[in-house]
């Protein structure tokens, strides 16, 4: 069974920083972050490979920071200068096949059970 867990999440004022941290029990090609958006739909923030190459969506670009710690199996998310909208559930992913890491969910096969970030204006 794939365990991930995810960790970091609080409720911040609009400017502020937060750091995100999952835990993988090994270590994975393709990890990244997602946020519960509207309906339900589970939206990209960021995907890191095992090579380091990263990728963002546009709204985080400046902003977050995807990273690992490979020797720990530990994915982070650096949050600065939070907004108002950036308020979710995030969860971190995973999948072991080859290929662009993209922030596509839907190529995902692993999911953790997601921290809350709220972000107060």
């Amino acid at each position: 069974q794939v365990m991930l867990v995810e960790s970091g999440g609080g409720s911040v004022q609009a400017g502020g920083s937060l750091r995100l941290a999952c835990e993988a029990a090994q270590p994975w090609y393709c990890m990244g972050w997602f946020r519960q958006g509207e309906h339900n739909i589970r939206e990209g923030v960021a995907a890191i490979d095992s090579n380091g190459y990263t990728a963002y969506e546009n709204s985080v670009k400046g902003r977050f920071t995807i990273s690992k710690d490979n020797a720990k199996n530990m994915l982070y998310l650096q949050m600065n200068n939070l907004k108002p909208e950036d308020s979710s559930m995030y969860y971190c992913a995973v999948r072991d096949s080859t290929g662009s890491c993209t922030t596509q969910a839907a190529a995902y096969d692993y999911w953790g059970q997601g921290t809350q970030v709220t972000v107060s204006s």
